[in-house]
């Protein structure tokens, strides 16, 4: 059986190059998975339905939450977003690492319900540069990018609850150090109880031994 699967949520701000991040790990390694996230916020050009987003209804999205069926959910900028519970536990007995790329309320939830799970929060190296990125994807009004770097402001106040803070300056030495921090997070004892306990009740028979 393989060893159970690190949930790690990946979370920053809008512009952080999160998804960019997390495509690139995919590509390099084949020990993750990626959660898809269900929001009520309409799609992007290029996004599609199941493959970056379930993108549903507002009423959709609450039958869902009434039924269960989301291990965390919150609302960022006027839009649902929760991440479905079947998939998630599916992959993780499989032994692969889950990403989850969700927005600081819903990091907390997961951390409440999963204290074994890996919080990373991902930056950008200033808030200039986070600006110039919004500004550079052209795919918002500058409104929404008032919006998006508001909430940034109001985020950067929850920063010290992660695991791990990524500077995202460059995407392949990013890559590699969230890799080798989800490595070592692999031998943290909380993740290990299983090996642990067989160890300490094998480590018994020596102790048994010598008081013969």
């Amino acid at each position: 059986m393989a060893e159970k699967g690190i949930l790690m949520v990946l979370s920053g701000f809008s512009g952080a190059g999160k998804g960019t991040l997390m495509r690139r790990l995919l590509e390099i390694y084949d020990n993750y998975a990626l959660s898809v996230s269900m929001t009520t916020r309409s799609p992007r050009e290029g996004e599609r339905h199941g493959v970056e987003y379930f993108f549903v209804t507002k009423e959709e999205f609450e039958q869902t939450i009434e039924k269960e069926g989301l291990i965390e959910y919150a609302n960022y900028c006027g839009n649902y977003y929760g991440t479905p519970r079947a998939y998630v536990e599916e992959q993780l007995q499989k032994g692969k690492d889950v990403i989850l790329e969700i927005e600081i309320q819903g990091a907390l939830q997961i951390k409440k319900k999963f204290p074994d799970s890996l919080l990373l929060f991902v930056t950008p190296p200033s808030a200039q540069e986070l600006r110039r990125r919004l500004e550079g994807r052209g795919t918002e009004t500058p409104e929404v990018i008032a919006k998006r770097l508001a909430r940034a402001g109001e985020e950067a106040e929850g920063i010290e609850n992660y695991d791990y803070i990524v500077v995202n300056d460059d995407l392949e030495v990013c890559t590699k150090e969230i890799h080798n921090i989800v490595n070592a997070a692999r031998n943290n004892p909380i993740r290990r109880q299983a090996f642990i306990e067989k160890i300490k009740e094998d480590m018994k028979s020596f102790k048994e031994g010598a008081n013969e």
